[in-house]
């Protein structure tokens, strides 16, 4: 009987080690981003790759510029705003724009400068006084303007978000000149999830933007008396420090409330990723400024190195019978089927190959025998290409998820048979029952 037991033992042992094989978990690694919260977002369809408290409102320190990009590109898209026109600073721009301690450029008064300096000058050096510049060129005051950031944040459909000025700045560090309708106190607060969405619809509705923000240093007024060198505060562009190949944006963020934050955006073969990283710590949990880029470097090597972007079409059925389909009472027997696109999803890379793709013909022009029915007319749609119990996956907010399933179409016409035909036919599928 013990003989018996242990030979059942092994047996059940054997039979486990050649069961059992261990699955890839790449969607539930817990990557080593040492942050108060963290999100990678494949940035076509706004998939969610890895989140990490993604949902908490946290201060954004000057992450809070792009919000404030997105509406001045809105302003010079409607014509309100030129990118060549001129203004001359407020006395509260020059203020703060000379104040030591905030990064900026110097932004004198009785000086022009252009929207286009300012801009360049807000994106690439973090100007503060130039952000608030711009906030008067658009709404004619700071306060007007930060009304219309929480409005468009309303638009663009974020869930966790307070925006009270135009810089990201903490309010109690504009020297008491902070935007009417706030309070001292108060800060510039979205979750990373919110970040990325935003991110997302900078870049979709004004790609332009990735112009400007890859440049690692440019001269602002070159060529005058103000002209100075300004340097990328994203180290992760190419000749920077912690330079990570295809990074080309997006925007940093420091202050004491917020800790060190960073929005970034990089491509490579197609694919684009948005990384945001949420006040990062180093190895002693103390704040560091580094390590937002280490960490979103982490978040580009997971999206690039586990997961590649498939494109599914009619060549990768089970059964692809010529990409035909059987037609009844039709001067052919066989309709050809097309598509116009493909079905693209972002996978895992070793999940491509347990992908099961099945069409479903449309039922209203089918018959009893599953068959279509003639006449058929070319680019007449005839069903859809899909993709069998898709893994469900999470998108930013409001966002349209990838394409599962795509139309089928008739690659010709098939006009219906006349009588001699079907009954000449029907003579011969019975002598082949016959025979």
């Amino acid at each position: 009987m013990k003989l018996l037991k242990k030979n059942i033992a092994v047996f059940l042992l054997t039979l486990i080690a050649f069961v059992y094989v261990p699955q890839s978990i790449h969607a539930e690694e817990k990557l080593p981003i040492n942050a108060d919260a963290a999100i990678l977002v494949e940035a076509d369809t706004g998939k969610i790759i890895y989140e990490q408290n993604a949902d908490k409102a946290l201060g954004i320190a000057s992450m809070t510029k792009m919000m404030t990009e997105y509406l001045l590109f809105e302003a010079i898209e409607s014509g309100k705003v030129e990118w060549e026109q001129t203004y001359t600073p407020s006395e509260k721009v020059y203020t703060l724009s000379t104040a030591p301690g905030l990064s900026n450029v110097p932004l004198r008064p009785n000086e022009q400068y252009t929207v286009k300096e300012l801009y360049e000058a807000m994106v690439i050096k973090s100007a503060n006084g130039a952000a608030i510049a711009i906030s008067e060129i658009v709404a004619g005051s700071e306060g007007e303007f930060v009304k219309m950031m929480n409005q468009k944040a309303k638009d663009l459909g974020l869930e966790h978000y307070q925006f009270v000025n135009s810089t990201g700045l903490s309010n109690y560090d504009m020297l008491g000149m902070y935007p009417k309708g706030t309070g001292v106190n108060d800060e510039n607060l979205l979750s990373a999830q919110d970040t990325a969405t935003l991110a997302y619809h900078l870049m979709k509705d004004f790609p332009e933007v990735l112009d400007t923000t890859s440049l690692p240093t440019k001269k602002f007024r070159q060529g005058t008396a103000e002209e100075m060198i300004m340097n990328n505060t994203n180290a992760m562009l190419k000749g920077r420090r912690y330079s990570y190949e295809g990074v080309d944006g997006l925007k940093t963020g420091t202050t004491p409330f917020a800790g060190s934050t960073f929005t970034g955006t990089a491509k490579r073969d197609g694919t684009r990723y948005i990384t945001v990283v949420m006040d990062s710590k180093n190895e002693l949990g103390q704040p560091s400024g580094a390590d937002r880029f280490k960490q979103a470097a982490d978040l580009f090597d997971y999206g690039f190195n586990h997961f590649t972007t498939v494109n599914f079409t009619l060549d990768d059925l089970d059964k692809k019978d010529n990409h035909s389909f059987p037609i009844a009472k039709g001067k052919e027997e066989q309709v050809k089927m097309q598509t116009k696109e493909s079905i693209q999803l972002l996978l895992e890379k070793e999940a491509k190959d347990s992908i099961h793709v099945k069409i479903k013909m449309d039922e209203n022009k089918l018959n009893e025998d599953g068959e279509l029915q003639a006449p058929i007319k070319k680019g007449e749609k005839i069903g859809e290409l899909f993709i069998e119990n898709p893994k469900k996956s999470e998108y930013l907010m409001e966002l349209t998820p990838e394409k599962e399933r795509i139309s089928i179409y008739a690659a010709d016409s098939v006009e219906k048979a006349n009588w001699f035909v079907l009954t000449t036919r029907a003579i011969g599928e019975f002598f082949e029952e016959v025979f």
